[in-house]
């Protein structure tokens, strides 16, 4: 029954270390969204500046490698979003429920580029922007460019806040790990101190072991004395009573 015991304590340990290398993988996971968070924020702000300084060129040469290099840009784009898509559905609900809200917004974000994107490399673009700094001079070409401005700021802020909470997340990684470490330790020594409760446990078995073949033994050898002392009982009896007989018949 102590045996039976002692193992299941070590089951327990060993499903202790799987939950700690399981949360391991869950915050990986978590870390890994971040990652891609991170290069999409740094590719969306360049994105939009490259539009920006497209938006100011004539047809040609320059401008055609421009937009090959945009265009190249929103098809890496898609595919981080596609993986932070893949990501964020594979977490646990509560970080899930954050990540695809991010998402939603990263979305909207390349939707909003995209269209920057078609308006820059239409043939009339020129043209009118063109006509809006003849018209308007130099205060018109930061009108133009203001939700230019505004989207590059708010991609600024948010790979901000992403390293803040990439700086956060490694601080609790790190503190997670040292208490995972701590746990890991502790059950390691129990699991010591089991292993050797469960050794002395044999030790005693074999030594009840020992005692039963003793007391066996001893029953054996005061059932054979009982069956002498009845023998030799029974013998003077009938030497008794011999004797008497022997007696009485002269």
């Amino acid at each position: 029954m102590k045996r039976t015991v002692s193992k299941s304590k070590e089951g327990r340990i060993r499903f202790d270390q799987i939950s700690i290398e399981f949360s391991r993988r869950e915050r990986k996971m978590s870390e890994v969204f971040e990652g891609y968070e991170r290069q999409y924020c740094e590719l969306s702000t360049n994105l939009s500046r490259k539009c920006h300084s497209a938006s100011l060129l004539s047809h040609g040469e320059e401008k055609k490698e421009k937009l090959v290099e945009i265009k190249s840009g929103m098809d890496e784009a898609d595919v981080l979003i596609r993986k932070m898509d893949l990501e964020a559905r594979s977490l646990q609900p509560s970080a899930k429920a954050v990540c695809l809200s991010k998402l939603r917004e990263y979305k909207s974000d390349l939707n909003q580029l995209k269209k920057e994107f078609k308006r820059v490399s239409s043939p009339d673009a020129n043209q009118s922007t063109r006509e809006e700094l003849m018209e308007s001079g130099m205060a018109d070409v930061h009108a133009v460019s203001a939700d230019q401005s505004g989207r590059l700021a708010m991609s600024m802020e948010r790979l901000d806040q992403s390293s803040d909470r990439i700086r956060e997340s490694r601080r609790l990684m790190l503190e997670t790990e040292e208490v995972g470490i701590s746990v890991v330790e502790n059950l390691s020594q129990q699991r010591q101190t089991l292993l050797h409760a469960h050794s002395k446990l044999q030790g005693v078995d074999d030594a009840i072991d020992k005692s039963k073949k003793v007391l066996t033994a001893m029953s054996r050898r005061m059932t054979r004395n009982k069956w002498i002392v009845g023998s030799v009982i029974v013998a003077l009896i009938l030497a008794i009573i011999l004797i008497i007989s022997y007696k009485l018949s002269h």
